[in-house]
Order: C-alpha cells, then sequence, then structure tokens
C-alpha cells in the first residue's frame, strides 16, 4: 500500500473491536513446536479492555530447558494445565471475532492455525482483518532503533511489568495498539504521512510498490540515488529503502 491507503486503512481498523492474541510456545516454528500459554484481549479505543482471558496449554509435549529459563513457563506447570483439545475450542469464538491483532503477526497465528487444524478445525482470518503492531510501529515509529515488545514497553513506560508471559504481552500489545492508533487518528494527515515516509522498507516492498521484479526496482532505486542500507549479512540480508522516497518514482 502507499502512505495515503495506509493511512485510511489503519483508520478504518482504529474503529474496530480488536482480538489481541500472544502464545507462548515450546520454539520458534509452528510446524514442529507447541504452544504452552494463551491469552486474548478483546478491546476497542472506545471503551478499553472489554474482556481478557489466559490459560497455560497442555500439549502433551516437552518444554525445552531454554525455554523455561525465557519464560518461566515450567514441565510441570504445562503438564498439570488444561489440555489442548479442551482449550481451543473454548477460545475460538473469541479468536474469530474483531480484528486479530498480535505483535509480529506472523508468529502467532500460524502457531494457532496449527493447533486448530490438530484438532481438525480450519483457523483463517481475512488478511483485512489481521492487524501485527510490529508493521504499524515500523510505520509510526521510523526512527527507533528496535520495536522489540519489552523496548516498546520501555520507551513508552507501559505499565507492564512481565515479558515472554502471554498475559503481559497481550497488555503490552493492545497498550501499543491503542497508542499508536491515537496518535493516528488525533494527528494531521501531514504531519503523519511525513512520519509513513521515513520508514526503511525492503527491497521486495519497494519492487511491489513500483509494480516490478526487485533486480529492476533496485535499479530504479539505484539510479535516482534514493536513500538505502543493507541490513542483515549475506544472504539473510536485504537492501532497505525510505518509503517516501520510494513513492516519489511513482509520480515523477
Amino acid at each position: 500500500m502507499l502512505t495515503t491507503e495506509l493511512l485510511g486503512h489503519y483508520r478504518y481498523l482504529s474503529q474496530q473491536l480488536f482480538t489481541v492474541v500472544d502464545v507462548e510456545t515450546t520454539g520458534r516454528y509452528a510446524w514442529d513446536s507447541r504452544v504452552t500459554e494463551l491469552s486474548v484481549i478483546q478491546a476497542t479505543l472506545a471503551d478499553g479492555i472489554k474482556h481478557q482471558q489466559t490459560d497455560l496449554v497442555n500439549s502433551q509435549t516437552r518444554v525445552p530447558a531454554k525455554i523455561t529459563e525465557f519464560t518461566g513457563i515450567t514441565q510441570s506447570m504445562v503438564d498439570s494445565a488444561t489440555p489442548a483439545a479442551e482449550i481451543y475450542p473454548h477460545y475460538l469464538p473469541l479468536l474469530e471475532q474483531g480484528i486479530f491483532t498480535a505483535h509480529n503477526l506472523q508468529f502467532d497465528y500460524p502457531f494457532l492455525q496449527a493447533e486448530y487444524a490438530r484438532l481438525g478445525t480450519k483457523f483463517l482470518r481475512p488478511e483485512n482483518a489481521q492487524l501485527c503492531t510490529v508493521k504499524l510501529a515500523r510505520l509510526m515509529l521510523p526512527d527507533l532503533r528496535s520495536r522489540s515488545l519489552p523496548n516498546l514497553v520501555q520507551h513508552f513506560q507501559f505499565p507492564v511489568t512481565e515479558s515472554h508471559r502471554a498475559e503481559a504481552d497481550t497488555l503490552a500489545c493492545w497498550l501499543l495498539a491503542e497508542r499508536l492508533l491515537t496518535e493516528l487518528l488525533n494527528e494531521p494527515d501531514a504531519k503523519l504521512l511525513a512520519r509513513f515516509g521515513r520508514q526503511w522498507v525492503p527491497l521486495r516492498e519497494a519492487a511491489s510498490m513500483l509494480a516490478c521484479p526487485q533486480v529492476e526496482a533496485r535499479t530504479q532505486l539505484d539510479g535516482a540515488g534514493v536513500a538505502s542500507r543493507f541490513v542483515g549479512k549475506g544472504r539473510g540480508g536485504t537492501w532497505m529503502y525510505r518509503r517516501g522516497e520510494v513513492e516519489k518514482l511513482l509520480i515523477e
């Protein structure tokens, strides 16, 4: 999306019910790891938090020691929790409402899809009913060095005392969404669009904006002298460009 489209998109989302989700897991990937804790908040900008519930989940799986060290969730806590087959049907009506919201949605969403698939249930939320607060923070806070949830909690001094547990992280995610979307509703368009324009976007996104292959996009961008930087190492890295400068190429 272009900056003007993003502005309209997020202002539309700001009027909706948000279903904010966080999961703690036994590993990084949904295909070989399991959820150990789930928390959901339902809230609106107008009324604040309307509901929150959190449960440990017994997925009959081993909790690695490094995960216990990171989250504080022990094997005995998981073993004594409610079985996954009982937890997820109870949560499904909540998760199917409102705008599915998470900090790094590409992590939480696949885990829940995998957990429901194991029960023979398809869990799918439309793309226009999703909100990733990492992406929103990159857009609204282009000059911050880190948009990790603990760092954003510290930056805004949110009243959240614990990280890497689902209940606390869900609250932090909601407070972040509430803060940024409220700013987005109240700031003048020109000021917001200037903020959006400072965002660094990866080459693949710049190419999508320019509607051409990445090789061609890089040639265009470099030829026009668009500010760039390389993030990461080797094949795992990517060239980044300022959103506003990329969009200028579309109108020149």
